[in-house]
């Protein structure tokens, strides 16, 4: 296994040599490999150098780009999340607001194939939280509850820099903000494809504006737009092959129940393969079974199925090509429908 942190960075010379340091040092669970994508997104502070001398000095460990120019976080992690090798991906800013020592935590239900994507929360009850800013406190809660509003979910901190996905999810996701409109973005667009999401508390050390914290109240506004925008607008797949139709499907729960029950229920006997099951919209309708075998062909589609299992232990998976006979050759005697 390997991991990939991705960090944006700009015009943080005197902080992110020791970033580095502590990410390339936090423990990781055992046999866990670890790759920093870092990209530097046209800082003139020196950063750059720095970051080019660190780079050198880690061939193995760090892989570095360059931005040209400034064009915010969200394009920055847009940029890393492509070069990413890692079956698992974490977002870390280089201003030592977030501690690395928390990955374990953040990995945890990810590894135990509970989650497809973990939230760090500030605002659930860890070891520390430094006592800052009320207002921003209030800012962030504000957005997040207008941010669980729009997309039904129950998050306590939704503008948190520590987010894990599982990275073959993370790169099929559309990241169309370019600065930190990408928090409300990727929160809405995860809720829609109804991907599994779980937090864990976080120690949080947060710096004063003095201190050169740049996120600003204009920021708050800008989240506010993005959360409006992305609740009216469905833009969920980086590559159009079908995969939104599915999701528009996934929410007609009515017709779903009425297809399953109506046309399909009444041929099927206790040992089933569905092929090409897709997003499971029939297969979640069909189960319970003695036996059930959701297959598909798109690698995408069978990542979904395989989340499914989590909750429906008769429920298996596979790859199946309809067009080849071998593919059938494994299962053929073990069902009847």
């Amino acid at each position: 296994m390997k991991l990939s942190v991705l960090i944006p960075v700009y015009n943080e010379r005197y902080l992110v040599g020791e970033l580095v340091r502590r990410v390339l040092c936090a423990a990781l669970p055992a046999g866990m490999e670890r790759e920093v994508v870092i990209v530097d997104d046209g800082s003139s502070d020196g950063t750059r150098e720095l970051l080019a001398k660190i780079a050198q000095e880690n061939p193995d460990s760090i892989r570095y780009i360059e931005h040209e120019k400034n064009q915010g976080k969200g394009a920055a992690i847009r940029t890393a999340s492509a070069a990413a090798t890692g079956e698992y991906s974490i977002f870390q800013d280089a201003d030592l607001e977030y501690d690395p020592t928390d990955y374990a935590k953040l990995l945890g239900p990810l590894l135990k194939g509970h989650a497809d994507v973990v939230y760090g929360s500030r605002f659930l009850s860890s070891e520390r939280r430094r006592v800052l800013y009320f207002w921003h406190s209030l800012g962030n809660t504000a957005l997040t509850m207008l941010s669980n509003m729009f997309t039904d979910l129950n998050l306590t901190d939704m503008e948190t820099g520590y987010k894990a996905f599982r990275t073959s999810i993370l790169k099929t996701i559309p990241i169309r903000c370019r600065g930190f409109g990408i928090e409300p973005e990727i929160t809405a667009k995860i809720a829609k494809r109804g991907l599994r999401i779980y937090e864990v508390p976080i120690s949080y050390d947060g710096r004063t504006y003095r201190e050169g914290k740049k996120i600003t109240w204009k920021d708050g506004v800008r989240a506010l737009l993005v959360i409006i925008k992305y609740r009216l607008v469905d833009d969920l797949y980086d590559e159009k092959s079908g995969h939104e139709i599915l999701a528009s499907m996934s929410k007609a729960y009515r017709f779903n129940r009425w297809m399953a029950d109506a046309v399909v229920r009444p041929h099927l006997g206790h040992k089933v393969l569905e092929i090409g099951a897709g997003l499971g919209n029939m297969t979640l309708q069909l189960l319970p079974r003695d036996k059930y075998i959701a297959s598909e062909y798109d690698s995408l589609h069978l990542e979904v199925l395989n989340t499914l299992k989590t909750h429906h232990h008769t429920l298996e998976t596979a790859q199946i090509d309809a067009q080849n006979a071998a593919d059938f050759e494994q299962i053929k005697e073990s069902v009847d429908t």
